[in-house]
């Protein structure tokens, strides 16, 4: 009988994929900066000598960020910002422009999620996360390049999406639809804008659980024994191997690459049994009793 060994560990905390210095002087923004998985690529653009600006609505994740990221040695600006609002959006680059110099990448990692029935969701939670997600993804991306395509400089676009963007996801009907509309935006702005110097990629997480998870996802987690297990890989992923993806895909090494969602979580989105498991509902899977108009 053959081993199952998984994909071997990557090289530890601090290593570097691009050589030292790559981002010096150049300034990466970092929507949703402060905690989690947007923290731990921000952390990677500055160990290579990116200034970096965070952006958040809460200014206890703003302080969480630059708490992280200033000792690094690199400057750090946190703006508060509603990705939602096209004004604050635009505010925001202008803190960040004023202090540190025009962004030369955008990393749109703001997104709201929770998981719900569908039957369940009410017109609130659908617009919140549709507007947060693919709306405030548009307003953050089009701030960036119509301030390059006025100041005739390339910069480079990296949106963050989810693999349920192609499969579906039950449970988070509004985070699926919103991921598919960030996923295509990727692919429709990599286009119109190429010829500008812009490009425009998208980078898909698997899981990298982190200590700043929000209470649902935990709780997922927690009823899952042998996430390791779970998982193509036979392991979940690391967060610098998420930084290492994004700032690869922003760097000088990766130009011609452009109009691409690359996939980052060990191959568990491509996952098939030759068997289909018994089906259970997501009211089942997340405890709740029959639905009731």
């Amino acid at each position: 009988m053959t081993a199952s060994i998984g994909l071997p560990e990557p090289p530890p905390i601090g290593a570097g994929a691009l050589p030292a210095g790559t981002f010096a002087g150049t300034t990466v923004l970092v929507t949703g900066g402060g905690t989690g998985l947007g923290k731990a690529t921000a952390t990677e653009f500055a160990r290579l000598g990116a200034d970096i600006v965070v952006a958040s609505r809460s200014a206890e994740h703003l302080a969480a960020g630059r708490e992280a990221l200033s000792p690094l040695g690199t400057r750090i600006v946190a703006v508060e910002c509603d990705i939602r609002e096209p004004g604050q959006v635009a505010a925001a680059f202008d803190v960040a422009e004023d202090e540190l110099g025009l962004p030369h990448v955008l990393v749109n990692n703001a997104a709201a999620n929770f998981p719900v029935p569908a039957e369940d969701m009410s017109p609130n939670s659908w617009r919140s996360v549709v507007d947060i997600t693919l709306n405030g993804t548009f307003f953050c991306a089009r701030e960036f390049a119509r301030r390059h395509l006025a100041a005739g400089t390339p910069g480079s676009i990296i949106n963050i999406g989810a693999s349920y963007a192609w499969t579906g996801g039950p449970g988070f009907a509004h985070s699926a639809a919103a991921k598919a509309g960030v996923k295509n935006m990727v692919e429709t702005l990599a286009v119109e804008w190429g010829p500008y110097g812009i490009q425009v990629n998208g980078l898909v997480p698997g899981l990298f659980p982190h200590d700043d998870m929000t209470a649902d996802i935990k709780g997922n987690l927690d009823r899952t024994n042998e996430k390791d297990r779970c998982q193509p890989a036979m392991r979940v992923g690391r967060l610098r191997e998420l930084g290492w993806a994004a700032t690869f895909l922003a760097s000088p090494y990766a130009r011609f690459i452009s109009g691409h969602t690359l996939v980052i979580d060990g191959a568990n989105w491509q996952r098939r049994s030759l068997t289909n498991p018994e089906v259970v509902t997501v009211r089942d899977q997340m405890g709740r009793g029959p639905f009731d108009l």
